[in-house]
């Protein structure tokens, strides 16, 4: 059952809004916004949120938007009044307000966040009151520091009145902390790991939130520019980027580094010169800025997307032909331009296909191009269902049934619901009699569509001596079944192993779901050895999950490409708690093919009963 929070005032809007400078735009006459209940219908949800994003290969924007009435400038709004009510939740948890009133902050960013309008456009209009009042997250960011939650924090805060992380550091390397009521040494550790946690993790973004914002940003300043792209480590998409890297193409280099140096979400200005420019956005990332002429595009675009190894390599082959390339062109020994203007003439000049910007790492792209051996790189329009979903039967937003609608509507062939097993408490996990019912409602809902399979399924907890939460008998009744450790992340490597290993040999266990169990920036990968898991996953035909989830990614791109070499067969699939969550898809996708992962070895992307009978067939 959906829990209910009171709405935040308007008035709390209006104080909001009045602290953030917004430069006066043209106001579009709107629509009133209806209120959205439970089991509203997914294309109305879809509509509202700004950061649909389907891979383009190659395209100036790899992401673009669907259904949305956003303009770029309205997204960095929203986002910039979103993080404010964030950080407003934050103070108050730390404060020890009444939680349901950190909560309504949290839900009311959430919604800011996803709305398809200015949310100033509706402070003016006088709708605020009608945005919609359930959010999909209510617990985001509680505090800096893993490990250090609002009310530790506001513990430490009045016993020692620390200001800084490192005087926190400081006051954990002596005993004083061990004599607050419920602290141990154990408590104190976790602390000290997790400002190890965040030091590493302070100038590192998550490729899902930096590429809506690079998108925005592109798009804001298309008016100002002939050609407009990301590029850098997030072209590539990697998982982790430090910065955003914008290349434009124009004439008036000056009017374009105007646009870029007055855009809504700018809070600092590092540098500008003629053809450059670097700023600060949100959250303190950095964005540069790089202004070429048209003629040099292609080639810019090659040289700032990377990697260096890549471009090295790139380069060495260019002088073995007696040419030379840089970020303006290729030229000859005359200094004649054979190319530039396009960045797949430049791959062709050197005797080489077009060689995707996931593959440029120098993980041997070259020489497969050089072959003609480059991987069929699996994409998003291969994947025919969604393998890893959950419902208001455990810890999701939606029933079964609007999730079943949003799949439908996003094109899927066939889904699996995988709600939590009982061990999982915390998330609502079903006993043997609630998995019962919901495999009924499972069969109900499979009936009542003929353009979609719904498949009966669980995400099983894999216990710490490697049995499974639900005997044999009950799995065997259902049509799906993701194995996932939940539990005991702490166990030495050669147990970790022995118990993912044990799951596999089980018949009815078709996948390992995020087997490394890591959330980028707060929680390492635990101790396994995936060598020999995957060695099992090849015998046993079980697959290994790409956890599209942009906290997990897990496996990771090195990973699927150790999974590619020993004949591991892969699903790619979103962990669905709610609508959004579905959006994550590319994620996934872009980080198999980081892997050279193709579309044969994707399970989801077979028809449907081949992809059920794949275990059985060994």
């Amino acid at each position: 059952m959906s829990k209910k929070y009171k709405a935040i005032p308007q008035t709390s809007i209006w104080t909001c809004l009045s602290t953030i400078n917004f430069t006066p735009l043209s106001i579009r006459r709107t629509r009133k916004l209806a209120p959205t209940p439970r089991g509203n219908t997914p294309d109305r949800h879809l509509e509202r949120n700004p950061k649909i994003a389907i891979i383009e290969q190659g395209t100036v924007s790899n992401f673009r938007t669907e259904n949305c009435l956003l303009s770029p400038n309205s997204i960095m709004r929203n986002l910039e009044i979103a993080s404010v009510f964030n950080q407003i939740a934050d103070l108050l948890e730390i404060q020890g307000a009444n939680p349901f009133r950190v909560r309504a902050y949290r839900r009311a960013a959430l919604n800011i966040e996803g709305l398809a309008d200015n949310v100033e456009t509706l402070s003016l209009g006088g709708t605020l009151d009608d945005i919609p009042g359930i959010g999909s997250d209510l617990a985001g960011k509680m505090a800096e520091i893993p490990s250090v939650g609002p009310k530790t924090a506001k513990e430490i805060y009045d016993r020692f009145r620390i200001e800084t992380i490192e005087d926190l550091e400081a006051l954990c390397k002596t005993d004083k902390l061990l004599c607050v009521p419920g602290f141990k040494q154990k408590s104190v550790d976790n602390i000290l790991r997790g400002i190890e946690l965040y030091r590493r993790r302070r100038g590192n973004y998550l490729l899902g939130r930096a590429v809506p914002l690079a998108r925005a940003l592109c798009e804001y300043l298309e008016s100002a520019a002939e050609r407009i792209a990301y590029a850098g480590s997030l072209r590539r998409m990697k998982e982790i980027v430090h910065d955003i890297d914008i290349l434009a193409a124009s004439k008036d280099p000056a009017k374009t580094i105007q646009a870029f140096l007055t855009m809504p979400l700018v809070e600092s200005v590092l540098a500008q010169g003629g053809t450059k420019a670097s700023i600060r956005v949100q959250d303190d990332m950095q964005v540069d800025l790089r202004v070429v002429d048209p003629q040099s595009w292609g080639a810019a675009m090659h040289y700032f997307t990377g990697s260096k190894a890549h471009n090295i390599r790139m380069r060495e082959r260019a002088i073995k032909r007696g040419l030379k390339l840089n970020e303006y062109g290729l030229f000859d020994a005359s200094e004649k331009r054979l190319a530039g203007a396009e960045e797949g003439d430049i791959f062709e000049k050197l005797g080489l296909p077009y060689i995707p910007p996931v593959l440029r790492e120098d993980w041997g792209e070259i020489e497969a191009a050089a072959e003609g051996k480059l991987p069929n790189l699996v994409e998003p329009e291969d994947i025919r269902g969604d393998l890893h979903m959950h419902t208001t039967w455990s810890d999701g937003k939606y029933s079964a049934e609007e999730m079943l609608d949003a799949a439908r509507r996003r094109g899927y062939r066939y889904i699996a619901l995988t709600d939590h097993s009982k061990s999982l408490g915390v998330a609502g996990g079903l006993s043997d009699e609630d998995l019962m019912k919901h495999t009924e409602e499972c069969h109900r809902l499979d009936a009542k569509y003929s353009d979609i399979r719904v498949l009966a399924g669980t995400e099983v907890d894999i216990r710490q001596d490697g049995t499974l939460d639900y005997s044999d008998e009950l799995l065997a009744k259902l049509d799906f079944v993701v194995a996932s450790v939940h539990s005991g992340f702490k166990q030495d490597r050669a147990t970790l192993t022995a118990r993912v290993v044990r799951a596999m040999q089980n018949p009815y266990v078709r996948v390992i779901g995020h087997p490394t169990g890591r959330l980028l920036g707060d929680r390492d990968p635990y101790d396994i050895d995936l060598e020999e898991v995957m060695k099992e996953a090849a015998r046993t035909r079980t697959c290994l999950e790409v956890n599209a989830n942009f906290h997990r990614l897990d496996l990771n791109d090195i990973h699927c490409r150790k999974a590619r070499e020993m004949g591991v067969h892969v699903i790619i699939s979103t962990d669905s708690h709610n609508y959004d969550d579905m959006l994550n898809l590319p994620y996934g996708v872009a980080t198999a093919q980081r892997g050279w992962i193709e579309k044969d070895s994707v399970l989801n992307a077979k028809p449907v009963e081949e992809m059920l009978n794949f275990k059985k067939t060994r």
